[in-house]
């Protein structure tokens, strides 16, 4: 067959560009007109006025690229974005925006590949290939440069004139509307993300050569730890996807905590994280910036946490079973545990957090200065929740054994998830239990905080990383649970019976940077008392561990 026989299909560009416009929006964004039908109470005049204003900004959008040799990639472009957005967008209710593209930019294959399975291959063939297809054979009839610039500037203003006059015709439905419900813009499919990876673009580009600023340079150990007779060693847990609300310590039915329910530690009820994403609440936790003052920008132009341990002569460990530190362990050890393929307790889609333990238990053996160790969970990290627990933790079934969730039922993507936090509760006693095994030689304790929720398809939401004015609860809540040895306890001072009776206060990943400097004797201008968890806890006569800026 000869090919160049075949007969193809003429177009002009702009009835091209309407054609796609109408498609990307019918059939990529059923999620958005989903929620504006919902937002504008049913079929009423403010909502056809809203579709048809939306129908002409995208079609004036799309005309001002339909030019010789930029409009089929453009179009292509779009409708791949389109179609990858609306997935995860259709599928998991998963709103693409700024903190959402960093987080993928920084994903490991390990991470992301349970999110590339049958149906979103054949989601992406269906609606992005399969129409790019056809847009390529479409010959394209073209004007005259000067014909084209003025007929595409006239359809450009013809649209954007009836946009704003159906607009302003009702303007306090839409906009009221649109200022009540911004998450609402932020499905629109794929523009809504195009605009956030442009906009995370802009920051990348000012961020170049940015300079990390002094902090903490003043830090010292206090006078508490010169007493000390033994190393002081505290484990910092940084957990993945752990939800508070499951948690068995928390008040969940499920028993989903019975080996750290009989270590007895500290649980703090009340806790809520920095963001919904690793790419936010891990460098936030980190960093002397709360959640209402931190900002990309400032993390990554300010030391860490883990920087001012260093400057008081505190030996500082990133053990990382996950995506990275985030730049938090730029300046100190760091170790990626996640390709040791001589493992049983890894696979090439990652390995299971007690690759943890034998490395610990090594390092706890011969530690002869006061040490921070950060472990970096890989947690409950979905949609594979199958994937992070050994068989032996399937404990409640049927569990979902895919990462394509719309193949299950909601009680097995929730089984799969719980199996999940029951293998977390059994990897954080068993540190625990190291740092028991070595209390002859050290004085431990452990602190464990996740980076953020999971939805569990509440209200049609899966995953995390929802932005964080509209994130639900179950994205935002995360567990905070504290364990401290005899001797640490009797170092310090600590009253744990003071440190239980408020345990139901609101705590939050701000506290995090104050109370490791509190937990290690840390004196800098940069500690908070008031935002050190324990501070309060220590018993009268035990030195305050640092002073706060005046």
């Amino acid at each position: 067959m000869n090919f160049r026989s075949i007969k193809r299909p003429t177009m002009g560009s702009i009835p091209l560009s309407l054609l796609v416009a109408v498609y990307i929006l019918c059939l990529q964004n059923l999620t958005f007109w989903n929620e504006a039908f919902y937002v504008f109470g049913g079929f009423h005049l403010s909502f056809y006025t809203f579709v048809a204003a939306i129908t002409l900004l995208v079609f004036a959008g799309m005309v001002m690229f339909s030019v010789k040799y930029l409009i089929k990639p453009f179009l292509v472009f779009l409708l791949i974005a389109g179609a990858m957005s609306s997935y995860y967008t259709d599928f998991f209710g998963v709103v693409i925006d700024k903190d959402m593209i960093r987080n993928a930019v920084v994903t490991t294959p390990q991470e992301a590949g349970p999110l590339i399975t049958a149906t979103f291959i054949r989601h992406i063939l269906l609606y992005g290939i399969l129409p790019s297809v056809l847009v390529c054979l479409v010959r394209i009839r073209h004007r005259q440069f000067i014909s084209k610039f003025f007929v595409n500037l006239a359809v450009i203003s013809l649209c954007l004139s009836l946009c704003i006059g159906l607009i302003v015709s009702n303007y306090s439905g839409i906009s009221s509307n649109i200022r009540e419900h911004r998450d609402m813009m932020a499905k629109l499919t794929p523009f809504a993300a195009i605009t956030s990876a442009i906009g995370l673009g802009v920051s990348a580009y000012r961020d170049i050569g940015i300079v990390r600023a002094p902090l903490g340079t003043d830090a010292k150990l206090g006078p508490m730890y010169a007493r000390a007779k033994k190393p002081v060693v505290t484990i910092v847990v940084a957990g993945e996807t752990a939800r508070a609300m499951n948690f068995s310590l928390n008040g969940y039915d499920r028993e989903t905590n019975p080996e750290l329910k009989a270590l007895g530690v500290t649980n703090f009820t009340q806790t809520t994280s920095c963001g919904t994403a690793t790419a936010v609440s891990l460098p936030c936790m980190f960093s002397v910036y709360g959640r209402q003052n931190y900002s990309d920008r400032k993390a990554r132009s300010t030391d860490t946490l883990m920087d001012v341990l260093r400057r008081a002569g505190i030996d500082g460990y990133w053990w990382d079973n996950n995506t990275g530190s985030k730049g938090i362990a730029d300046l100190i050890s760091f170790a990626s545990l996640t390709k040791q393929k001589d493992s049983p307790l890894c696979k090439d889609d990652g390995c299971l957090d007690d690759i943890f333990l034998g490395k610990l238990d090594e390092k706890l053996g011969g530690i002869t200065k006061n040490t921070v160790i950060v472990l970096h969970q890989l947690g409950s990290h979905g949609p594979a929740y199958y994937q992070r627990y050994p068989e032996e933790f399937r404990r409640f079934k049927p569990d979902c054994r895919t990462a394509q969730l719309s193949d299950c039922s909601r009680e097995e993507i929730v089984n799969a998830y719980d199996n999940s936090i029951l293998y977390t509760d059994h990897n954080l006693s068993e540190v625990i239990k190291l740092l028991k095994k070595h209390q002859d030689t050290v004085d431990g304790a452990m602190i464990y905080m996740s980076d953020h929720g999971e939805s569990l398809g509440e209200n049609g939401l899966f995953l995390h990383g929802a932005p964080y004015m509209f994130a639900p609860v179950e994205q935002t809540r995360v567990p905070f649970i504290a364990w401290f040895s005899d001797p640490y306890a009797q170092l310090t001072g600590l009253d744990r019976s003071c440190l239980q009776a408020k345990t139901g206060a609101p705590t939050s990943h701000d506290n995090l940077f104050h109370t490791v400097l509190g937990m290690m004797d840390v004196m800098t201008k940069v500690y908070n008392p008031s935002l050190d968890t324990f501070a309060a806890c220590r018993a009268a006569g035990t030195e305050n561990p640092a002073t706060p800026e005046s």
